[in-house]
């Protein structure tokens, strides 16, 4: 019988999958509305780094002293990519299709842990990925004249967040959770500025009204999620934070009537199962840090933010 805590955490989860699934749909809105990847990018990572400006008044500058510059930069630039990948894909293949394809994040960090960090991967793990890898496959369809590189580009949002992940994890002892999320939000905004001087577009009132409605679900998915990782371990509960592909698919049903086949099922189902077995074995939420698709390490041992 669970206790109390380990509901509670698992209710919190899925609260955040559906706000994470909601903002996903509203990002696909804004993309049909014709305002640009870049300029949703931008106002997402401005959006996200002034939520975090009272955290800097409170604590002041020293509060952003650290000695893994590079590190930070790293996990920022891969962030950031994937950020990009997994919004241009919403705008351009199925929502639930994008969102499992981004959520293969915990079958590529046991492979980047294993020649960074030089993590074991055990024999259940090498299980998990192969079965994850079946699931990847089902849903990309390749040879039957439904594959599309925007799958590709969906898959490679999976691929950087792992790669923001193990970064993470190198930083994980030595460096404060809303630390490491500040320095991704101020990187990730300057960066994401640049594009804006050949591609910028005027929003619409509408546009930015959305993307302040946007801003608010990624923040209350946050709040739920650090909030359920604070009741329970994420190897207990993470495995919840894949509900959002279910809340997905029933967005992209009921709105723009998508509705996966079969292969899609099972490529799915089998990517959330493997998924799983990951978390339970390298205790790796499947929560976003924030709403790009990047993953973070939950371990206990870690300060949430």
């Amino acid at each position: 019988m669970p206790d109390q805590d380990h509901v509670r955490g698992a209710l919190c989860l899925i609260a955040a999958a559906f706000l994470f699934a909601a903002m996903a749909a509203l990002l696909k809105v804004v993309s049909a509305s014709h305002l640009g990847n870049e300029d949703i990018v931008f106002f997402r990572n401005l959006f996200g780094l002034l939520a975090l400006l009272p955290w800097l008044i409170r604590r002041g500058i020293p509060a952003l002293s650290t000695t893994y510059p590079g590190l930070h930069v790293l996990r920022s630039v891969a962030g950031l990519a994937s950020m990009y990948c997994f919004f241009f894909a919403i705008g351009h293949m199925p929502l639930a299709d994008a969102m499992v394809l981004n959520y293969t994040a915990p079958l590529f960090v046991p492979l980047m842990a294993l020649v960074w960090l030089k993590e074991e991967v055990t024999a259940r793990l090498w299980a998990a990925i192969s079965l994850g890898f079946i699931g990847v496959v089902l849903t990309l369809k390749p040879g039957m004249g439904l594959f599309s590189p925007i799958a590709l580009v969906a898959l490679t949002s999976g691929l950087l967040a792992a790669v923001s992940v193990v970064t993470i994890r190198r930083m994980a002892h030595h460096e404060p959770s809303t630390r490491i999320v500040f320095y991704y939000s101020a990187v990730s905004t300057l960066i994401s500025l640049a594009p804006l001087w050949w591609a910028w577009q005027p929003p619409t009132l509408m546009q930015l009204g959305l993307m302040a409605l946007i801003g608010v679900l990624a923040t209350g998915g946050q709040l739920f999620m650090t909030h359920g990782y604070t009741l329970a371990a994420a190897a207990r509960i993470g495995p919840f934070m894949y509900v959002a592909v279910v809340f997905a698919a029933l967005f992209g049903w009921i709105f723009w009537t998508e509705i996966p086949d079969g292969l899609s099922f099972a490529g799915a189902a089998l990517v959330c199962i493997a998924g799983v077995l990951a978390i339970r074995h390298m205790n790796i939420a499947t929560a976003p840090a924030d709403d790009s698709g990047e993953y973070r390490d939950a371990s206990p041992s870690r300060s949430k933010h």
